[in-house]
């Protein structure tokens, strides 16, 4: 079983990534917007919650993703492959989080791969990204608040993992094939 993070600031490829990642390894697939995207549509408690935190660029409560993830986690049952942490963790707090859930149920992370891509790429791809898909997350406001709490609080993750032994750095910027073949590197040889 291989769970990895995919790791990166916004618009670095991260869900992109996984998505090619899941079609060659049968991972399954853990993405907090995902999650969160879908129970905001259904108007659920959790829903109106992480909107509140999401419109105005914060992150959601560590306790409260936890137990989100857990739930998640817990529903691909016992046979897996292993699972793509995509949005996830952010925070120290919640990589220290993550690797005790796991470890509850006898399971770790086998890497963390950083897509590294410049800032003034994110900008452009979430630009367009926004323009495309009408999220309204992906304005100019809201895009440089996301870059500044992923420079702030969601950075420092990299040092984290480099200290856990699991970092892996990718240049995220330039030919997709060439980074998936990076991506499958680190995966194969974890």
């Amino acid at each position: 079983m291989k769970n990895i993070v995919i790791f990166g600031a916004p618009g670095s490829g991260k869900g992109t990534q996984s998505d090619l990642i899941i079609d060659k390894y049968g991972l399954e697939h853990i993405s907090t917007g995902d999650v969160l995207r879908k129970e905001i549509k259904a108007g659920t408690e959790l829903g109106v919650t992480a909107n509140k935190f999401i419109s105005n660029g914060q992150l959601i409560p560590d306790e409260l993703m936890i137990d989100i993830l857990a739930n998640v986690y817990d529903s691909f049952g016992s046979e897996h492959n292993g699972v793509i942490f995509d949005g996830f963790p952010r925070t120290i707090p919640q990589a220290e989080a993550l690797k005790n859930m796991l470890a509850e149920r006898g399971h770790d992370i086998a890497a963390m791969i950083e897509l590294d891509v410049p800032e003034d790429e994110l900008m452009k791809r979430l630009i367009n990204r926004g323009k495309e898909s009408g999220r309204s997350d992906d304005n100019e406001e809201t895009i440089k608040k996301r870059l500044d709490v992923y420079h702030n609080q969601t950075a420092p993750l990299i040092d984290w993992y480099k200290k856990e032994s699991l970092h892996h750095h990718i240049d995220g910027f330039g030919d997709l094939d060439r980074i998936f073949a990076d991506v499958c590197d680190v995966i194969e040889n974890v």
